[in-house]
């Protein structure tokens, strides 16, 4: 027959046990998930740029001589995922496509070349690195727990799409094209802006271009 000494010892015992069950069981999750991440490559499944469309015929255009800029804002979820299968708009960030023509003559560098967006509101929206990016994307969606290489993988991805400003445009190359990614005035999730202007400095002479 058990006495009431007995019955106290076991209680503490038993919550320990179950202390113990808890813990291996987050971590058996933690390490399921962790290898379905790894499994999958990439967080996630970015389009290669090798597969990405032409610049639509709507573009925003202008013709600086030398050099070209085209420029057309992705506003839609629809457009976003098909390129990064995430929701960039929940993440407060709107990509712009920019395509630059080297019309004819010398290299043209691009270094000094600064592109800055505004709204109809007055409101400037801050371009953002790829990791700077890639870091607001996981935290809105509300992704913490996955395996480094698979963060990693999905960076060099997303990265491919970033302009390149830091080498020099030859006429050999004729075009270049990427994209700008912006962050909103308030940091807040993107919702038809209007009004966009984006302006170009850094060359011969400076250049707007309305995209919507």
């Amino acid at each position: 027959m058990l006495s009431a000494r007995n019955l106290q010892f076991k209680k503490p015992k038993s919550a320990a046990r179950k202390r113990i069950l808890l813990e291996r069981t987050a971590k058996a999750f933690l390490f399921v998930a962790l290898g379905f991440t790894s499994s999958c490559g990439s967080l996630y499944r970015v389009k290669p740029v090798a597969e990405l469309s032409t610049m639509p015929a709507s573009a925003a255009t202008t013709n600086l001589g030398s050099v070209s800029f085209r420029a057309a804002p992705l506003l839609s979820d629809e457009e976003v995922q098909a390129l990064f299968e995430s929701n960039l708009q929940l993440a407060g960030l709107l990509p712009v496509r920019v395509e630059i023509i080297h019309n004819g003559g010398e290299t043209i560098e691009l270094k000094k070349v600064r592109l800055s967006l505004r709204d109809d509101s007055g409101f400037e929206w801050k371009s953002i690195s790829a990791k700077e990016a890639i870091g607001r994307i996981l935290k809105a969606n509300n992704v913490f727990a996955y395996n480094p290489a698979s963060r990693k993988a999905f960076e060099k991805e997303f990265r491919a799409y970033e302009l390149d400003l830091k080498s020099p445009l030859t006429h050999a190359e004729r075009r270049r094209q990427g994209l700008v990614i912006f962050l909103s005035p308030k940091k807040e999730p993107v919702a038809s802006p209007h009004g966009l202007v984006l302006s170009i400095n850094g060359l011969s002479q400076p250049a707007t271009l309305n995209l919507n």
